[in-house]
């Protein structure tokens, strides 16, 4: 099954910060080389402090109920996850510094996607 993401090697609080990734994959791109990609980046990341998790990549179903968004039409999604919004804004910090080696590991996802869609949300303690 290729690189897995490494367990998680810190606690979080309370306020944990999310990151939903709505994105589809370009067409010469298959899921296990997005996979392979996303867990370096999960990795390298989470080795260097600035991520608490990331969870597995999953693919839409379009349930006629549960289903209610028509606006958008990514198929793959994933969640990563951050102790807190400080901790996630010191990972976009580190990601628009564009140093190595975290330049290459994010183009790495970031070239392997098209149609991305982000949103976040903090938990209510």
């Amino acid at each position: 099954m290729g690189m897995q993401i490494k367990a998680l090697k810190s606690r979080a609080g309370p306020n944990m910060f999310h990151m939903l990734s709505c994105f589809n994959l370009k067409p010469e791109i298959t899921v296990e080389e997005f996979r392979q990609s996303l867990a370096e980046l999960s990795n390298h990341m989470n080795d260097s402090g600035l991520l608490h998790s990331t969870g597995p990549i999953g693919r839409r179903q379009r349930h006629p109920v549960m289903d209610t968004d028509d606006e958008r039409d990514q198929e793959f999604f994933f969640i990563m996850s951050f102790e807190d919004r400080a901790q996630c804004d010191r990972a976009v910090e580190y990601l628009y510094q564009h140093e190595e080696p975290g330049e290459s590991i994010h183009r790495s996802v970031f070239t392997k996607i098209s149609d991305p869609v982000f949103i976040c949300w903090e938990d209510i303690p």
